[in-house]
């Protein structure tokens, strides 16, 4: 069980205190000056871990920002095969795991993100999309991109209420 302690003295003062909880990777807190910002780091083992360096989310003032995920099988850590619906599916599949570990769900989403890479593709994208959040409907925007990470076809973020 990895636990990390970092602190540094007052002016520029930083403190980490990180123990791993099963599935989840919280308590980070992070100082700065005289004011405080507090952020518990989220990870969870059921969603892919991050391929950079970034967290798969952080909580911080009762909000969860859900870093970017990609159709990544976070068994395998391999792309999914499949179509955009294929893709999708992963994608909000991760991102719900995501979100529990940070003790939230896909009905608190406040606003997502989605990047496309061919917006011919936007309808099929739709109807897995609305699958998942039903009658929760945050706001949402869509971009086309000219390429995303490992060259999928589908990327999403999330904004949710912890």
């Amino acid at each position: 069980m990895p636990v990390s302690d970092l602190k540094r003295d007052r002016g520029c003062r930083l403190v980490l205190s990180i123990t791993e909880v099963p599935g989840i990777l919280a308590n980070s807190y992070f100082h700065y000056r005289e004011s405080s910002i507090f952020m518990d780091i989220i990870r969870t083992d059921r969603a892919p871990e991050a391929i950079g360096p970034y967290s798969q989310a952080v909580r911080a003032n009762g909000m969860v920002f859900a870093s970017g995920q990609i159709p990544l099988d976070p068994a395998t850590m391999q792309i999914v095969d499949g179509d955009i619906r294929v893709q999708t599916e992963r994608v909000l599949l991760n991102l719900k795991a995501v979100l529990e570990a940070a003790g939230t769900s896909l009905e608190k989403v406040v606003k997502t993100t989605v990047y496309l890479v061919d917006m011919t593709e936007f309808a099929a994208m739709n109807e897995v999309y609305a699958s998942f959040f039903g009658e929760s409907r945050p706001a949402r925007a869509t971009v086309q991109v000219a390429r995303l990470p490992r060259d999928v076809r589908v990327e999403i973020d999330v904004i949710a209420q912890a």
